[in-house]
């Protein structure tokens, strides 16, 4: 039996899709030495994304040409597209996820341990065998849906987003402290919603929320550390009304995951999640921006969706 399936493994129709712009261009070089790789195992095409959302459209088609696997080879962002391009797929033709991860944050990578050596991550997608992981799936007030398959940030969490995207220069999980320290300054302002899960609802102030499939954003934030990316559940965290004085104070603590021992901090698990804000939301799935300036979305609703996506861990 296991011959068969490793026979199967080595048949593999793969085809990866690649972000040469991550990690500032660096995705580029680094893909170039894993050709002779992928020479070995045969049968492995290459796309190159060229315009926003264009991951999107490359593995839907990949699904459609009879793949069996799509890899993302880029950041968290290229594997958030090649997600969604993969769940517009019947899932009977849904290809396996593979990841290899190039980018400044990773965080999914983390989450299905997936080795931070090219080499080791792409061999290991190539040969490895999957498992079903979660996904989450959101719908706005206009019923516009989308996918995140590590976190979502509402409020803080977007305007760090969004300020990391302007910062030259630094990359990683530096980039992210420092939009945080820009974002406690500039954008400390509290939004008053109204949440309902499928276990209890309740109205609050909030500087920060993040909802978790896995544990871990902006290279090196561990928002919710229980949180494994095939347990079924939502994990959130947010952060109330504080001061600047007191997000300073916190901030550190949720590098290391121990943020949750504060009053000001609100945690907990739940399958669905519904919120309505009194002003326009900046959202941000798996670091790509889903609503931010312009924008008036007010009402969100979220969900679990257990072993959702076939995924090779590492």
């Amino acid at each position: 039996k296991s011959t068969f399936k490793r026979e199967l493994i080595m048949h593999r129709k793969v085809k990866i899709i690649l972000n040469p712009m991550a990690d500032m261009g660096n995705a580029w070089r680094v893909a170039r030495d894993l050709r002779s790789l992928t020479e070995q195992h045969g049968g492995v095409d290459w796309s190159g994304t060229v315009y926003p959302g264009h991951a999107i459209d490359l593995s839907q088609q990949a699904g459609e040409q009879g793949y069996d696997m799509v890899i993302a080879m880029g950041g968290d962002g290229t594997v958030h597209e090649v997600v969604n391009g993969l769940m517009k797929v019947p899932e009977e033709n849904r290809p396996i996820l593979g990841v290899v991860p190039v980018g400044s944050g990773n965080d999914f990578a983390h989450g299905i341990h997936a080795s931070r050596r090219p080499t080791e991550s792409l061999a290991r997608a190539l040969n490895g065998e999957a498992s079903s992981v979660d996904l989450c799936l959101m719908t706005d007030q206009h019923g516009r849906q989308e996918y995140f398959d590590n976190t979502l940030g509402i409020g803080f969490g977007a305007n760090v987003t969004i300020r990391s995207h302007r910062i030259p220069l630094i990359r990683g999980f530096l980039m992210y402290l420092t939009s945080v320290i820009q974002t406690i300054i500039i954008d400390h302002n509290p939004i008053h919603m109204q949440i309902e899960t499928d276990q209890e609802s309740w109205e609050q102030k909030v500087i920060y929320l993040v909802l978790c499939n896995g544990p871990r954003e902006g290279g090196g934030f561990l928002i919710a550390p229980e949180a494994k990316i095939d347990d079924g559940i939502i994990h959130y965290a947010m952060i109330t009304d504080v001061s600047r004085a007191m997000m300073f104070r916190i901030v550190p603590e949720v590098m290391k995951g121990t943020h949750g021992r504060f009053k000001q901090v609100r945690m907990g698990t739940c399958k669905t999640f519904s919120l309505k804000a009194n002003r326009p939301l900046y959202i941000h799935a798996d670091g790509e921006i889903f609503s931010g300036p312009g924008t008036d979305l007010r009402q969100m609703h979220f969900e679990v969706l257990p072993g959702a996506l076939k995924v090779v861990k590492g």
